[in-house]
């Protein structure tokens, strides 16, 4: 199975899912973006064993790219594992302070977040689309944290996951305005005269809006791999028919 570990430690254990030729559907992880659910069942069920974990233990959410997060726990085991009926309803961001959920994000282009803390053990997935990094999910999910005062943002550690690059990521002027309109993001746009597109670093856009919160930039990385290029990756905006990457975290006991 094709998974990029971030992280593989006696703490936390996070990373992303691959396409993968050998696998089931190419390695497919979405229920939701599948042509068969028993196939992305056995698939989950590999990853499951690969980082020693049970299908049980996933907590998955209904994407909608929203700017909604929810703080998850141990009730909340399952759902959204083996069904999408089950996912938490209307959520692009998922943390928890408890051990032993695997939090799962799916992405194709879009930007995954994964974060933790060592300090105050919280761990977190966040699915930060276009829409959602207009709508500030990721700044509004740190805010949220920070508003609960039991993680200080400075203990924070951020991997931004794989996604399309700024090179592949056009947009109209309709859309660049959205981005323009945060009043931080000037200096990962830029207009290609040619296409008359205009082109976005949703990534480091990212970025910032961690850095905005206070996260300490020398905390936080970035996967750089393009999802258009790269043939291990799945690309919504080359194949609308593709499957989904899972990116993942869990604090282990």
């Amino acid at each position: 199975m094709n998974i990029k570990l971030y992280q593989n430690n006696d703490e936390f254990i996070s990373g992303m899912t691959l396409k993968d030729p050998v696998e089931l559907e190419n390695n497919n992880m979405a229920l939701h973006a599948c042509v068969s659910k028993e196939d992305v069942l056995k698939n989950r069920k590999k990853l499951a064993s690969h980082v020693h974990c049970e299908l049980d233990d996933f907590v998955c959410a209904h994407q909608t790219h929203s700017d909604h997060s929810c703080q998850v726990s141990l009730a909340d085991k399952g759902k959204g594992s083996i069904t999408d009926a089950t996912s938490i309803p209307d959520t692009d961001a998922l943390y928890t302070y408890e051990p032993n959920l695997l939090l799962c994000a799916f992405t194709a282009d879009c930007v995954p977040v994964i974060f933790h803390d060592e300090v105050s053990g919280i761990v977190g997935v966040i699915h930060s689309g276009w829409q959602g990094t207009v709508k500030e999910i990721t700044l509004n999910v740190y805010e949220r944290i920070r508003q609960e005062g039991q993680s200080d943002l400075k203990n924070l550690y951020v991997q931004i996951g794989a996604a399309i690059s700024q090179k592949k990521f056009e947009v109209d002027h309709e859309v660049y305005l959205k981005f323009k309109n945060l009043g931080y993001a000037d200096d990962f746009i830029y207009y290609d005269n040619k296409s008359g597109k205009y082109h976005i670093d949703n990534q480091k856009i990212v970025k910032r809006q961690c850095e905005l919160t206070g996260i300490p930039s020398d905390h936080i990385r970035i996967d750089e791999t393009c999802t258009f290029e790269n043939p291990d990756c799945f690309s919504y905006r080359q194949d609308k028919n593709s499957g989904r990457h899972l990116s993942f975290i869990m604090k282990r006991s």
